[in-house]
């Protein structure tokens, strides 16, 4: 198949061609056609596998018909409404849409918090077609009417399911209420799970479902291994593999913001050019970083879960795992950063004994057992058993390892031996027992959660006292009740 084949107009085959693309993948050659059709569409896919591409294209040609160079504002209405969770998803979304649009006169921006709004009113103020937003900064726009929403044909919800975890649906509420009632749905996401199908149930009309991976799979071309190592010798570890393996870059993902900053100080001290990316960066920093990063002059990036959400980085050959997700969907999201676009990759993830239910968990989500290697002077003791024998290395041409590794074996938390526990979101602060009271008060500091970040604190970072694993449970995760309440579209 070819992009010819698909019916796109000789500007955007142009514009494709100029980018080197030859063949559409696999989520483009079936988007694409539906799209261009005017149906609704709910699409899963690996991240990496050119999902932005597949509602880009279409949308264009959707929007080139009326398409002119007037320079009036009143003659480029807002048409096209994309909405991301995070600043550098709406960035690398919008930057998509311009490379797409060089030879098509059709006008757009992006809207996101961080930055001086008075660009960005400057911007709608000279008319756009298209509008790349996060859900915050755009509402921040309607309340001072500087944005006009009454003439959007076709709105994109893309990294809906972080839109959910991040509990943006109520936002999205209010912003689909501005919306006309007749116009084009589309959610993409990279998994496909049940609640994200009951938020496309209250939005979108007889979508047409596109799933071009199996649900919460794994990149193929990803090699996955754990290795074991106490919670106090991670930073040891890390170091040692990175000087050894050799990792010449890496994504190093944390749970909370402290853990990224104390982490990437102490790489730096080991003579480690690493640079750390959250929320609580500012926005020019978080653009320079990433910009150091993808230029080489960066080796190591620490980021946290939401702040990686976007990140768009060619043949990123290793994602480490510093401090396992307590989601067990966000790994598939941290994992999908390499293995992209047809190249191979590493997934390390050091885990620890605290881990190994999140571990567990996450192994059963993507129905897969993980490689399990120990390295001598680092495996924690208790967590591995039995006969030593050289476990393989990375991929040929990433480096060979000069130490000894061995594979271990343990044993997971029987289910029946887990108690249910009082559900909260995933993004809520650890339950401290009765008997932990007095010890937290005294010593920790209340964690202010952000709308753009995680806070929960990670189990090397917390002073509580981790309950033992028969104690824990897990009730499913339910999507909040007023995912009903999307208004409902003629028919």
């Amino acid at each position: 198949m070819t992009f010819e084949s698909l019916g796109l107009s000789p500007e955007l085959l142009r514009a494709v061609a100029d980018q080197g693309y030859t063949e559409p993948s696999p989520i483009q050659a079936q988007a694409i056609p539906v799209i261009l059709a005017g149906q609704d569409v709910q699409a899963a896919a690996q991240t990496g596998t050119g999902k932005t591409a597949g509602f880009t294209l279409p949308i264009l040609q959707r929007l080139q018909p009326l398409a002119n160079t007037s320079v009036s504002p009143a003659k480029h209405p807002i048409r096209c409404l994309v909405l991301t969770p995070t600043r550098e998803l709406a960035a690398q979304v919008e930057a998509s849409v311009k490379t797409y649009s060089k030879y098509i006169p059709l006008r757009s921006t992006v809207i996101y918090g961080g930055v001086n709004m008075d660009p960005q009113i400057k911007a709608l103020q000279g008319g756009v077609e298209i509008v790349v937003a996060t859900p915050g900064r755009l509402l921040d726009h309607v309340q001072q009417r500087t944005i006009n929403l009454s003439q959007v044909e076709i709105l994109v919800l893309d990294e809906a399911d972080r839109m959910l975890d991040m509990g943006f649906i109520p936002d999205i509420r209010r912003i689909v209420a501005l919306l006309p009632a007749r116009r084009q749905n589309l959610l993409f996401s990279a998994t496909f799970s049940d609640d994200i199908k009951k938020l496309s149930g209250g939005l979108l009309t007889t979508p047409v479902t596109i799933e071009v991976a199996r649900r919460n799979a794994t990149a193929d071309l990803v090699r996955q291994v754990v290795y074991h190592a106490h919670k106090d010798r991670k930073r040891e570890l890390l170091t040692h593999l990175i000087r050894t393996l050799p990792i010449e870059q890496a994504i190093v993902f944390m749970r909370t913001k402290h853990g990224a900053n104390r982490l990437c100080s102490q790489l730096v001290r080991d003579g480690i050019n690493a640079e750390a990316i959250h929320s609580d960066k500012t926005q020019a920093h978080r653009t320079q970083s990433l910009t150091d990063f993808k230029g080489g002059q960066v080796k190591i990036l620490v980021a946290t879960d939401i702040a990686a959400r976007g990140l768009d980085v060619d043949q990123m050959p290793y994602v480490v795992n510093y401090e396992l997700p307590h989601v067990p969907e966000d790994y598939v999201h941290r994992i999908g950063r390499t293995g992209r676009a047809g190249s191979p990759g590493n997934a390390i993830s050091l885990v620890c004994d605290e881990e190994s239910r999140e571990l567990a968990e996450i192994e059963k989500l993507i129905k897969t057992k993980i490689e399990l290697v120990a390295i001598e002077g680092f495996d924690q003791p208790g967590l591995s058993e039995g006969g030593a024998r050289e476990a393989r290395g990375p991929r040929s041409g990433e480096g060979t390892t000069s130490h000894r590794e061995r594979p271990v074996h343990r044993e997971r938390p029987a289910r029946e031996e887990r108690s249910a526990r009082s559900e909260a979101p995933h993004n809520s602060a650890p339950r401290t027992t009765e008997a932990e009271l007095p010890r937290a008060a005294a010593n920790e500091k209340p964690v202010r959660r952000t709308q753009d970040d995680s806070t929960r604190p990670s189990a090397s970072q917390s002073h509580f006292s981790r309950p033992p694993i028969a104690s824990l449970g897990k009730k499913p995760r339910e999507v909040p009740a007023l995912l009903g309440g999307f208004p409902k579209k003629p028919a």
